[in-house]
């Protein structure tokens, strides 16, 4: 009999458990109900809606973690001639999934009407509303290359250019504060670099982009003597004419290198020229047509997208460059030419050739020179070998 009473216990022991637990269960139940009672009911929709809000916030940040996480991975799946093609995408729903492959290369993940893909030189105030900034929206930009030397020269030549002109001075030897002294120069950027030469300067600070707001661009030397110029004047022969790259004439003096850019007294323009025996292989090409020199060319925006592009990055003096300007313009012998009616005086100061380093014997001006014959060659090699690999690739 005690074993059976033993093993009737287990049993009836769970019982008592089983009511214990319930018991519980709803004494819990009782009393959570009576604090939830107690408290404000304010307090608890706040918590609610606090709670809602998070979550939401949540779900939306893991949405545009997926998206994004999505989007690259198909972007790497697909080949690039689909990427190319691709039509932009907006989902009004959620403004992080947007993608568009015909904006500028980084800007992709931008909706298209928040771009501003180009600027300008004007200067604006750091107050009042932005949209009354400019009084006047100068449509073409002189550049100029100087030291302080020659500051009266350059005094001169921008007294030649009209409140048109955005005014550019790019500073080889340190000096910029000192320039005060003109009035002009309180509204021109200037830009400094050491040692440093014209076309270095353009490759870094002339992007296209950067002056789309310009119709013409000057880039001209510092020993430019301009009396018989006016700027004005002179862009409405170049618009007569249809000039997307010129230069005013070179009055004839022992600085005349090419007898293209010599001053004709009978026309208002050249486009062409007859040089020494052999020098022109071509009638319609450098030197004696389509050619203009580095040392004070004027630009149209079209013309100088090209020209920039062709600029070498390492080549900082621009030598050979005014032999393959005739590249960026069709046709070339009727596009590029010289301006007589308005003409000036290269006068051959020292210059940018005094900051050279004096070596082995040599002045610093020699060692300047020998590195633009270097350039000339360099920059020849490279564009014949650009033209054979673009010919060949061509073929196959």
């Amino acid at each position: 009999m005690a074993g059976i009473m033993r093993r009737l216990s287990p049993p009836h022991r769970k019982s008592n458990e089983s009511f214990r637990l319930i018991l519980t269960t709803l004494v819990g139940i009782v009393v959570g109900y009576f604090v939830g009672a107690s408290l404000p009911s304010t307090s608890l929709l706040k918590v609610d809606l606090l709670n809602i809000r998070q979550n939401a916030e949540h779900n939306r940040y893991l949405e545009r973690l997926n998206s994004l996480l999505h989007r690259k991975l198909n972007l790497r799946q697909t080949p690039s001639a689909n990427v190319s093609n691709a039509t932009p995408s907006v989902n009004l729903a959620n403004n992080s999934r947007i993608y568009v492959p015909t904006n500028p290369r980084g800007a992709e993940l931008l909706p298209p009407g928040i771009i501003n893909a180009s600027s300008d030189l004007y200067l604006r105030r750091l107050w009042g509303n932005p949209s009354e900034d400019l009084v006047l929206k100068p449509k073409y930009l002189l550049v100029l290359t100087v030291g302080y030397r020659q500051k009266d020269v350059i005094d001169a030549v921008v007294s030649k250019f009209s409140e048109n002109f955005s005014f550019l001075l790019f500073h080889y030897d340190g000096k910029t504060s000192e320039w005060d002294q003109f009035e002009w120069s309180k509204r021109a950027i200037h830009v400094s670099a050491r040692k440093q030469a014209k076309w270095w300067f353009a490759k870094r600070f002339l992007h296209p982009d950067i002056l789309a707001a310009y119709d013409y661009i000057f880039i001209w030397d510092e020993d430019l003597g301009v009396e018989h110029f006016n700027a004005e004047e002179y862009l409405k022969l170049v618009r007569k004419y249809g000039l997307e790259i010129s230069q005013p004439a070179l009055e004839e003096n022992n600085a005349l290198t090419w007898l293209l850019t010599r001053r004709r007294t009978d026309v208002e323009i050249h486009k062409e020229t007859q040089e020494r025996p052999g020098w022109c292989r071509d009638p319609h090409l450098p030197p004696c047509a389509g050619f203009v020199e580095i040392m004070a060319p004027v630009f149209s925006m079209n013309a100088w997208r090209c020209v920039w592009h062709m600029i070498q990055n390492d080549l900082v003096h621009g030598w050979g460059l005014d032999l393959a300007l005739q590249r960026c313009v069709e046709p070339a012998h009727e596009k590029i030419g010289v301006v007589d009616a308005q003409w000036i005086i290269h006068m051959v100061l020292p210059s940018l050739g005094d900051q050279g380093e004096g070596k082995d014997g040599r002045q610093p001006w020699e060692g300047v020179r020998a590195r633009c014959k270097e350039e000339w060659t360099e920059f020849r090699i490279r564009m014949e070998e650009a033209e054979k690999e673009f010919h060949s690739s061509s073929v196959q």
